[in-house]
């Protein structure tokens, strides 16, 4: 593990070098350079849209960056592997290297990531992700995880809010009730069920289809630019926000990560190794900020294709928190790996720092 002294002193080199932002990175120019090093990495995101764009555009720009070290072949969503259960094993086999994939869809498989990205009413702010990744301990924790799975990963990748589009108006948590609902399954799944929504998991490429033909009548996914980009003013005309400020209190901070298969990595020097997490962390404000700034612009196209938007209110958020922190306590229990990730979130938002829980919210829980 690379020391806070190392990365920094790496930083200052690589932006003397470049002469420019530290996103040009510095050439890894040796020995071992010439014996190259070809990863496959599948994502999530669907080709055309604003968010495969950008993965493709960063993968592309690793061979030249590398100085020829590692070449990162792109594919999005269902390219190689048709799904997410077919991906987890197709990494973790060695048929592709990678995947750039919500770190909680793998709830199932590993219940520790419902708390290794946002979940309902938890932390809600980018910041905080990388407080605790970076700060807190939880890099490490997650590596730990991925690691007994033959699996390495490399790093958070930050995205974006998750938002509602419904076919029908959706005002308050009451309007949950009996509707049929895509989201991304775990934890979120259980909160949506308390408030009575009958709920499916979908792969963002099948959200479409699906709201179209009426087997769904609303989805969760993620914010206005790339469902923007999937069609989704075509068959909804509703969309659902938090209260103002906040786009989203279910997953406001939606998470992605890049992890590789662990011979994968091992066979990279650690020179190498060390460049790849900084340029994770690197691409991971590169596309938080990019797709920021696509959200303005496709929020107008919503209007102009006559979206209406709604925000829920100061009751909504407390009804939020009273259904979702027994779920969060339920979800801790289930293992120890998830235990020990969630026992550091909750003495962070205990904290006087953050103040997001107070021992009255939990009483009569237990880890």
């Amino acid at each position: 593990m690379t020391t806070n002294t190392n990365r920094r002193n790496f930083i200052k080199t690589a932006a003397a070098a470049s002469g420019a932002a530290i996103i040009g990175a510095p050439y890894i120019g040796n020995a071992e350079a010439a014996k190259g090093h070809t990863w496959k990495v599948q994502s999530s995101w669907d080709a055309g849209t604003t968010g495969y764009t950008l993965f493709k555009e960063w993968c592309d720009s690793l061979k030249e960056k590398s100085g020829g070290e590692l070449t990162v072949k792109s594919f999005s969503a269902k390219s190689v592997a048709a799904d997410n259960n077919s991906l987890f094993d197709a990494v973790r086999s060695g048929v592709l290297q990678g995947m750039n994939q919500p770190t909680l869809y793998w709830a199932g498989k590993m219940p520790a990531t419902v708390f290794l990205s946002s979940y309902p009413m938890g932390p809600d702010q980018p910041a905080q992700w990388d407080t605790m990744f970076y700060g807190l301990g939880m890099l490490e924790m997650a590596r730990e995880i991925y690691k007994k799975r033959g699996l390495f990963y490399v790093g958070p990748i930050q995205h974006d809010a998750n938002i509602i589009h419904s076919k029908t108006p959706v005002n308050s948590v009451a309007d949950f009730k009996g509707l049929k609902l895509r989201v991304p399954g775990g934890m979120v799944a259980e909160v949506f069920q308390a408030f009575g929504a009958s709920t499916v998991a979908l792969p963002g490429s099948d959200i479409f289809p699906a709201l179209e033909k009426g087997t769904i009548d609303a989805a969760d996914y993620v914010g206005p630019a790339v469902n923007y980009d999937l069609g989704f003013h075509q068959v909804t005309k509703y969309i659902l926000f938090g209260p103002a400020g906040m786009m989203s209190t279910y997953q406001p901070v939606d998470l992605y990560d890049l992890t590789v298969n662990l011979r994968a990595w091992n066979k990279l020097s650690a020179k190498m190794q060390f460049f790849m997490e900084e340029q994770v962390s690197i691409f991971s404000m590169h596309h938080y900020v990019s797709i920021q700034k696509a959200n303005v612009v496709a929020m107008e196209k919503f209007k102009k294709a006559g979206s209406i938007v709604s925000r829920l209110g100061a009751e909504d958020v407390a009804e939020f928190r009273r259904k979702s922190i027994p779920i969060w306590f339920k979800w801790a229990n289930k293992d120890a790996e998830a235990k020990r990730v969630f026992k550091m979130q909750l003495d962070f938002m205990m904290n006087d720092v953050m103040g997001y829980v107070t021992e009255a919210d939990i009483k009569g829980l237990k880890l």
